[in-house]
């Protein structure tokens, strides 16, 4: 029976280590050791550790490094320990740190399987001026390595690792968080039109309100508008003169506009739920209530048209800024 593909005999209990198994080689850059016992030997003249040439990858120079037997100074050892340096020259020390985020993903190659062990940390690591090296500490026991039955040392004392460096951009370059204003200071906004029966104009704006942090109108047709064939009282929310959304930019609205009863009771009432975009800023009704009915109910003894807009909820939206 041939031999499985497995890591099970030396699990990295980190909830954010993955060991996976695959064919494709190292699309970063490789490190081929022709006798795995020299390295060993000749690190322990260098800080115990091998340093490759600086290779390029996302626009910035790096270099791989491994540790044979453990990074001491990490207090590791029995564990062949990898990491990644970038080149520091290329940073520029300011505050807060220029920071270059990248993915690291390590290879190990073993001739016995002719696949090679990965074993990435998912978490992103910020590289800058004060902290130039990330990596692992423990990718493979030394005792599971040297072995040249597990096949990672094979024909002579031969191996190889390699390194994935992803380059990745910088967190939350854009953004925009939605807020939604659902407790609003004073929620009603009030409107009376005098002399109903007498108005003369086609339609009426009243003064601006605040509501949410913008400004807003009701417009009011006495007799409708072109949509209400001369039955209807037709009401709208707009938002004020100089509030038009920007482009994408929306505003959600939800309230409700009510035509008064006099008596207190038997309000006409519609409540709105809609969003405000920059080529749809007013919503509302051009039948929101019978002419017919409005002169019979809704007109106070002064021939007063009382209106009322209450607001329940009022959308905000910040964005990040545009460079």
């Amino acid at each position: 029976m041939g031999s499985s593909c497995s890591t099970e005999d030396f699990p990295i209990a980190y909830p954010t280590i993955v060991q996976k198994w695959r064919e494709h080689p190292p699309s970063s850059y490789s490190l081929k050791i022709h006798k795995f016992s020299q390295l060993e030997k000749s690190a322990a003249f260098s800080d115990h550790k091998y340093q490759s040439r600086f290779f390029s990858s996302g626009g910035h120079n790096w270099r791989l490094v491994v540790y044979p037997n453990g990074n001491k100074k990490d207090t590791w050892t029995g564990f062949i320990s990898m990491y990644v340096e970038i080149d520091s020259t290329s940073l520029v020390i300011s505050t807060p740190p220029t920071q270059v985020f990248a993915e690291l993903r390590f290879f190990v190659y073993n001739k016995k399987h002719n696949k090679y062990l990965t074993v990435q940390d998912e978490e992103v690591k910020p590289f800058n001026a004060l902290k130039t090296v990330w990596g692992l500490h423990h990718v493979v026991p030394y005792y599971v390595f040297n072995n040249p039955e597990n096949g990672y040392v094979f024909e002579g004392g031969q191996c190889e690792f390699g390194v994935d460096v992803i380059v990745a951009p910088p967190p939350l370059a854009k953004w925009e968080i939605l807020s939604f204003n659902e407790k609003l200071p004073h929620p009603k906004f009030s409107w009376t039109l005098k002399n109903f029966s007498k108005l003369k104009e086609d339609s009426y704006t009243s003064n601006s309100f605040s509501m949410g942090g913008r400004n807003w109108v009701l417009k009011l047709y006495p007799k409708g508008d072109s949509s209400a064939d001369g039955k209807w009282l037709s009401i709208y929310l707009y938002l004020a003169h100089g509030e038009t959304p920007k482009v994408d930019e929306k505003i959600f609205v939800q309230a409700n506009l009510r035509v008064l009863n006099p008596l207190g009771s038997n309000h006409s009432a519609c409540q709105m739920n809609h969003w405000h975009t920059e080529s749809n800023f007013g919503w509302g009704w051009y039948n929101f209530l019978s002419l017919d009915e409005l002169r019979k109910s809704y007109l106070d003894k002064d021939d007063a048209l009382n209106v009322e807009a209450e607001f329940e909820v009022v959308s905000a939206t910040k964005y990040s800024p545009i460079v």
